[in-house]
């Protein structure tokens, strides 16, 4: 087994360690019972008599009526803030400060005892339930199971599996006491740089939307809440609190806020947390436009809206100074949650009441959002967590996860899979430090990762002990070294960066590709909160990578014998200077506790590999549309961005202009073969719908599944289009060879619309559509077409996100 570095989380934004804190067993206290008529209820503020609120029979706004109507103009400012960081004041450790009934959450809300409101937890992150794993005097663990992480899952294509991913972390949530994960992320990538990609899933909005709901319909399934996050085009982590970003309304509602769409229709996440960064001039958390005209009004969202942690503060600085956030213009625009709670916004917040700036009915609807939220928690409910949730059966289904994530980039000859009992020479400090997911709010504190050495060897392949002997001094040496640099150049904040390779000999290889089979080759990279990635040395590979893959590659090449590249990647690094060196090439991912049993599957055969990319990889990184502005200007400490490549993100951007990839958006290989043997659309004109009906054959002689992708070409006579996009997916079930199935896709006038700003509408413009059933975004395998007979308007809204600066956009 492995470990991995790990850091407190919640302090992600401020240079203090953790405290370590006594904590005590908590039981939930069960309040006095009335029975009236033979209906018992809940007297929870233990008057003896019932309340309105207390009254279940009752509609649920009647009730938060009557406690909005209980509540004093202290307590109300008080709930609209979150009750500050656990054993801090303020941002200040406090030593031997009480945590909280859930050590290692990330924030309460505010607990009104004489009305019977309990406090509610919050806790992070994306690929699993973050809490402190160890308290003192305790000797119980609280270890959470690590799953994939975002880019693998999505990489799956798998929305049912997803969904089970989901139940199972949302067992870990409530059995350990947690009412809302602040999960799942689903900004997209319009940079491979960004450095919180690893939580994030693509660069396309319909796989991010669909895969974030599946993941929200999931966790929720048991009676916990989800926080949809960072509501909108929080893209970049470099200035992520003050950045300001100059976006058109046509990529802000297409790109960056489609997915948030997709998600809240799809499954009612209960909460949504507004981003930190500005678009054209106003943060998102104080922009009602976002947060109430198109989230409420057109989407028809019920939940509440919180900030990220410190969202409207510009920086530590201005957090630690004693001022607070703009929480007249953040409540006014339907933030309803300041998180994680300052008293400076308290304070405001009374005087904003006091003097009318804030209106009582804005007040009292922004906490009844707030107090519905209370409700239908487990707290509210007094639900006894048990500190014990399923790990071992959560283990397997992140093991499952992970595998199905995996995308098979080359296997050349067949390369791959390995046959059992082989002997494996195993290269890259990686392949013995392996990376199970990134750090900040998408860490996990789990109780192991099991490594790749370990994972072979149980696989039944044999490992060469001589280059094992080598690298594991030096592994752990080097991490070490790791771990000691970021404490020492910021703790928590410090930057991941690679660990660098064992320097072999010309003999060490030569004696390596004479004893065994196979080599494999690890390539790891890690990143988080608070830093973008770079192009030296992590983008790009290091030299030392380079030269190793070479070696290794002209050794085992001259014994006839087989090199497989894994990489153990949160997202995109450069493949097209390196690839034709190896036989083969899997996409790991960062594939959380079970990372090395998982890649051990899928290299023995024992799954198929079925996973795609939900990213384009490019030939060099200037071919990023976003390269030239991000992450900004000025370069070394950049106040804005302008998103000049609009639209134009991605694969829509390389398909329309033509510039070549190493790998495209939606490749992905397998060990068996697949046929789209027929096509069926339902009509030759679209009027409400139209449903696309897909036959897939495996033509191969393994059993696997095959993604389909469906993508539509529009007419682009009214307005600039991509070439293709997105619209729909589906994921087979595990085809025998031979077997059929038919997937089946139905497409709206929405769906095939794109946003007219002139109009303010979402249009659907008359003229010939070429639907393209694909195995990418480049493999197109059928491809009918269907008319729209005239102009459709396929939603009407107002006109939103007024520019602060000109934007001369990319167009084709």
């Amino acid at each position: 087994m492995t470990n991995k570095l790990k850091y407190a989380k919640t302090l992600w934004l401020l240079p203090f360690a953790a405290v370590t804190v006594q904590v005590k067993a908590h039981t939930v206290p069960q309040p006095r019972q009335i029975t009236i008529n033979g209906f018992t209820f809940t007297d929870f503020n233990g008057n003896n008599r019932l309340d309105v609120y207390e009254d279940y029979r009752l509609p649920l706004q009647q009730r938060i009526n009557d406690l909005v109507s209980q509540m004093t103009d202290d307590e109300k400012a008080h709930f609209l803030c979150g009750t500050g960081m656990p054993g801090f004041d303020g941002i200040t450790p406090v030593a031997g400060a009480v945590q909280g009934r859930v050590p290692g959450a990330a924030g309460t809300t505010y607990a009104i005892d004489r009305l019977g409101i309990p406090a509610i937890i919050l806790a992070d992150g994306p690929a699993g339930l973050r809490i402190q794993p160890k308290r003192e005097g305790d000797t119980n663990t609280y270890y959470c199971t690590a799953f994939p992480v975002g880019t693998a899952l999505a990489s799956s294509w798998n929305t049912t599996l997803v969904t089970q991913v989901g139940m199972a972390m949302g067992n870990e949530v409530k059995e350990y006491g947690v009412d809302v994960l602040l999960a799942p992320a689903l900004n997209i990538h319009r940079n491979p740089l960004c450095g919180r990609n690893f939580e994030y899933y693509s660069e396309d909005p319909v796989v991010s939307g669909k895969i974030a709901a599946a993941m929200v319909n999931g966790i929720q399934t048991n009676g916990v809440g989800t926080s949809i996050k960072h509501f909108a085009a929080n893209n970049q982590e470099t200035n992520r609190l003050s950045i300001n970003e100059h976006i058109s309304e046509r990529a802000m509602r297409e790109i960056y806020l489609r997915n948030f769409e997709i998600a809240v229709r799809e499954s009612e996440p209960w909460t949504v947390m507004s981003s930190y960064n500005l678009v054209n001039g106003t943060y998102t958390s104080a922009r009602k436009d976002l947060l109430t005209d198109i989230l409420r009004t057109e989407w028809g969202y019920k939940g509440i809206v919180m900030t990220d942690w410190f969202g409207g503060y510009a920086g530590f600085e201005s957090i630690a100074g004693g001022k607070a956030s703009n929480v007249v213009a953040q409540e006014n625009a339907g933030n309803d949650l300041l998180m994680p709670g300052m008293k400076e916004q308290v304070a405001a917040l009374l005087q904003a009441m006091k003097n009318g700036s804030i209106k009582k009915e804005t007040v009292d609807q922004n906490v009844g959002r707030i107090l519905e939220l209370v409700l239908k928690s487990p707290t509210m409910q007094k639900y006894q967590y048990s500190n014990k949730p399923n790990l071992s059966g959560n283990a397997e289904i992140s093991r499952a996860a992970a595998a199905e994530g995996m995308v098979l980039l080359k296997n050349a000859e067949g390369a791959l899979p390995m046959a059992a009992k082989k002997k494996v020479a195993l290269f890259g400090v990686t392949s013995y430090q392996f990376i199970s997911g990134g750090t900040g709010s998408g860490d996990v504190n789990e109780a192991y990762t099991v490594s790749l050495p370990d994972a072979l060897q149980l696989a039944n392949f044999k490992a060469d002990n001589k280059l094992t002997a080598k690298y594991i001094p030096f592994a752990a040496k080097a991490q070490a070294d790791e771990i000691a640099r970021r404490e020492k150049e910021g703790g928590i904040l410090g930057q991941p960066k690679r660990l660098p390779e064992l320097n072999l000999t010309p003999a060490d290889i030569n004696d390596a590709a004479q004893q065994n089979d196979y080599a494999v080759i690890t390539i790891g990279r890690n990143s988080g909160e608070q830093h973008d990635r770079t192009v030296d040395n992590d983008f790009n590979l290091g030299a030392d990578e380079l030269k190793l893959i070479n070696d290794v590659s002209v050794a085992f090449r001259a014994q006839k014998k087989k090199v497989v590249v894994l990489l153990n990647v949160g997202g995109v690094v450069e493949t097209e200077s390196w690839k034709a060196k190896a036989d083969a090439i899997l996409v790991a991912w960062q594939p959380g506790q079970e990372a090395g049993n998982a890649v051990a599957d899928v290299l023995s055969g024992k799954i198929n590999p079925s996973g795609k990319l939900t990213m384009s990889f490019p030939v060099k990184y200037e071919d990023v549309p976003s390269a030239k502005n991000f992450p900004g200007t000025p370069k070394d400490n950049p106040t804005e961005v302008t998103y000049t490549e609009g639209i134009y993100v991605g694969y829509r951007y390389y398909n329309t202009f033509g510039v070549k990839t190493s790998y495209p958006f939606g490749y992905g290989a397998s060990y068996t073969t697949f046929e789209y043997t027929a096509i069926k659309a339902s009509a030759k004109t679209l009027t409400d719908n139209i449903t696309i009906a897909v036959t897939v054959k495996n033509s191969g002689k393994t059993a696997g599944k095959e993604v389909v992708q469906l993508y539509v070409s529009a007419p682009g006579k009214s307005m600039h289009k991509p070439k293709q996009e997105l619209k729909a997916f589906g994921k087979t079930k595990l085809l025998q060879p031979g077997e059929n199935e038919v997937l089946t896709f139905t497409l709206s006038a929405k769906d095939i619309a794109s946003f007219q700003d002139g109009k303010s509408a979402w249009v659907a413009e008359p003229g010939l559509y070429t639907v393209k059933a694909a195995a990418s975004s480049q493999d197109a395998r059928k491809t009918p077409t269907f008319t729209v007979a005239k102009e459709s308007i396929a939603e009407k809204v107002h006109h939103r996100f007024a520019t602060d600066v000109t934007i001369k956009e990319l167009r084709p």
